[in-house]
């Protein structure tokens, strides 16, 4: 219930949204069918089972849910994933002590809600997959990328050709050690040798058969279908389009409370958060620099020392794009804690009043916000220097600001407004390879 403070602050928003342009003309369209892929309900079918199936892993014991769990917003919970080498579900998932983990995952798994929708071409934190011009933009040069059904599909192809991930630790499996020689594609591939688990179990073949007709024919199984498979299942299974936002802009005036319609104008307005939370799913699509604390491994190449992670910059080798991250989309948000591209904050609240003043959140991080399990890794060299912190801090574009806590409130109301988590196949009882996963 609203305080008398906080009551008229809100009330005294939504009569300025009233007047204001921003509260009909700004807002975005609502979503309709031709916003997504379309996608056949057999190839989704197969997708779903895919996306749950250890088979995929080096060592047959992580899946693509255990680092996008349905549980956890399509996320893990935790600031930086454990993949192979970790233990257990979510924020419960913890170090092997058996196979302790070389390093944690550099990045915060991010959320896969809406990825089927035409305006995402571009993944992960970085982009450094993208659709430009009708033209896959991707950081390996290999053959299989024409095969794909687009930049979705080419998304999913990557994680289980990370060692920290998917692929197991060096030498450990045949697949690590193919990838550890940078052998993808062909004969004795990364993604040959996962194609060829996949073909061998017989429950797989039949679905493939039945899925694309070409395999019936005698075609052998390729990681592209695999890839496009789990691409399909994601752009139907994490649609999210029916949150109580969607269903104000498609005309319901009650779907969103006074204090969420408050947020909204706030959102929309004076507190700019539109500039870059713009669009169908709050997003520009765009990237940038926002201060965010930097631990972890960093994402450097091997050679390199450090532990930096110079978002964009690594992909276009642009000043201008240094410690730039994707501008993320908003909807259930409320779910895929932590937030940033480390997961830096546990807490959405506090995420948002340290995103409007990036510079002093930096300077004054708490760094028990960060959900780490406990592994014998350095993780704060770089905000531990500070030639380094001064670079990031140096990087951000905008000037610190604060909003009193009425308006945080509104704005956090508005953001609860944007969660609609869509349970359609669910998680599957079993998957054909039969091997146990986490549910």
């Amino acid at each position: 219930m609203l305080n008398t403070r906080n009551r008229a602050g809100v009330s005294a928003l939504i009569l300025a949204s009233l007047a204001s342009p921003v509260w009909g003309g700004d807002l975005p369209a609502p979503v309709t069918d031709e916003d997504y892929l379309t996608v056949s309900p057999s190839e989704v079918a197969l997708g779903q089972l895919l996306f749950f199936d250890p088979i995929l892993s080096g060592n047959d014991n992580i899946s693509c849910s255990t680092c996008h769990h349905p549980k956890f917003g399509t996320s893990d919970g935790l600031s930086l994933g454990l993949g192979e080498g970790g233990v257990g579900l979510g924020p419960m998932r913890v170090a092997d002590p058996q196979n302790l983990p070389e390093h944690r995952v550099p990045r915060n798994a991010p959320a896969l809600y809406n990825l089927g929708a035409h305006e995402y071409t571009r993944m992960f934190h970085d982009g450094r997959v993208e659709e430009v011009d009708g033209h896959l933009r991707v950081p390996i040069e290999d053959g299989f990328f024409a095969t794909v059904s687009g930049v979705l599909a080419t998304q999913a192809a990557f994680p289980v050709l990370s060692p920290d991930e998917m692929g197991g630790q060096v030498s450990e499996n045949p697949l690590s050690k193919a990838i550890r020689k940078g052998q993808f594609s062909g004969p004795g591939g990364a993604w040959d040798m996962i194609a060829g688990k996949v073909a061998a179990i017989p429950a797989y073949q039949q679905r493939f058969e039945a899925t694309y007709p070409e395999i019936a024919f005698g075609r052998p199984i390729a990681f592209a279908d695999i890839s496009n498979a789990v691409a399909a299942f994601m752009a139907f299974e994490f649609r999210s389009d029916n949150s109580p936002f969607d269903q104000y802009l498609r005309g319901d005036e009650a779907a969103l409370s006074d204090q969420a319609k408050a947020g909204m104008a706030l959102f929309y307005g004076e507190a700019g958060c539109a500039a870059c939370h713009s669009g169908a799913f709050q997003t520009d699509h765009d990237f940038h620099a926002m201060g965010q604390p930097q631990f972890g491994p960093g994402k450097t190449l091997i050679f390199e020392q450090g532990a930096r992670d110079e978002g964009r910059f690594r992909v276009t080798g642009q000043p201008q794009d240094l410690y730039a991250f994707r501008t993320p989309a908003l909807r259930n948000v409320t779910l895929t804690s932590p937030y940033g591209h480390t997961g830096a904050y546990a807490d959405l609240r506090d995420f948002v009043v340290a995103h409007l003043a990036p510079s002093e959140a930096l300077m004054t991080y708490d760094r028990a916000q960060a959900v780490l399990p406990d592994l014998p890794v350095a993780d704060w060299e770089v905000m531990d220097t500070e030639a380094d912190v001064a670079a990031i801090l140096s990087a951000i574009k905008v000037p610190d600001r604060s909003l009193p806590d009425d308006q945080i409130d509104a704005l956090m109301a508005f953001l609860a407004a944007l969660e609609d988590n869509p349970n359609r196949l669910g998680v599957p009882d079993t998957v054909p390879s039969g091997l146990p996963f986490e549910k």
